[in-house]
């Protein structure tokens, strides 16, 4: 009894190792490989198996090579990636052309093999077009700044200027108080020195009178 069940086993398993060589192999041995084309300077490709046109779950081992029509430019080798914007077959390069015309040629090594190559033509972007430029107060368009600049407005005359030809104004009423109290000072200052000298020659009077009085009754 035991016998028949290891002899059953042994013979499952060798039926599975038949087995899975064969679903291995479904797809066939060789890839089908078309390049599309390029979308923003990114190599396109289509990859599926050659026998169902099945698409490649697996990762594709690939190198990309590009060459200008002159011969004076190279780019790659790249990788190819899957391209989410395709459908399940959609692969890209991460990498992108510059402009011009180029020859690309595609090499698939795992899981099976595919080529193709296509001559490629990537165009000159034109830079995006700038905003309307605003216009200057001369007519002129200003294209750094984009916009009007801003007008300085006219500076105002100077009080010299605008009083030109009318009579001076009148002093602040301020200057004039001191004027005026600079004045009354000097006033009194004089009629003090007055007032005094007055004096001065009353009392010599006075002295002179009293010592001729003197003189006289003595004699």
């Amino acid at each position: 009894m035991r016998i028949r069940i290891a002899l059953s086993a042994t013979l499952a398993a060798l039926g599975l190792m038949f087995l899975l060589p064969a679903a291995g192999h479904a797809h066939g041995d060789t890839l089908k490989v078309v390049v599309t084309g390029q979308r923003t300077g990114h190599v396109t490709a289509d990859i599926t198996w050659e026998n169902d046109g099945d698409a490649v779950d697996e990762t594709v081992a690939a190198t990309v090579n590009a060459v200008s029509v002159d011969g004076s430019r190279t780019m790659g080798p790249w990788r190819l990636v899957r391209d989410p914007a395709a459908a399940p077959a959609g692969w890209t390069t991460a990498e992108a052309l510059p402009p011009g015309t180029w020859k690309v040629s595609v090499e698939v090594g795992f899981p099976a093999l595919g080529k193709d190559e296509l001559e490629v033509g990537v165009p000159v972007v034109d830079p995006a077009p700038t905003t309307g430029a605003g216009t200057t107060a001369t007519g002129t368009t200003d294209s750094a700044t984009g916009g009007t600049p801003a007008v300085s407005a006219p500076t105002p005359a100077s009080a010299s200027a605008s009083g030109s030809g009318s009579d001076a104004a009148p002093a602040p009423s301020g200057t004039q108080a001191a004027s005026g109290g600079e004045g009354a000072a000097v006033w009194w200052t004089t009629a003090g020195v007055a007032a005094t000298a007055l004096a001065g020659a009353g009392v010599g009077l006075l002295l002179r009178r009293r010592r001729m009085r003197g003189a006289c009754r003595t004699s």
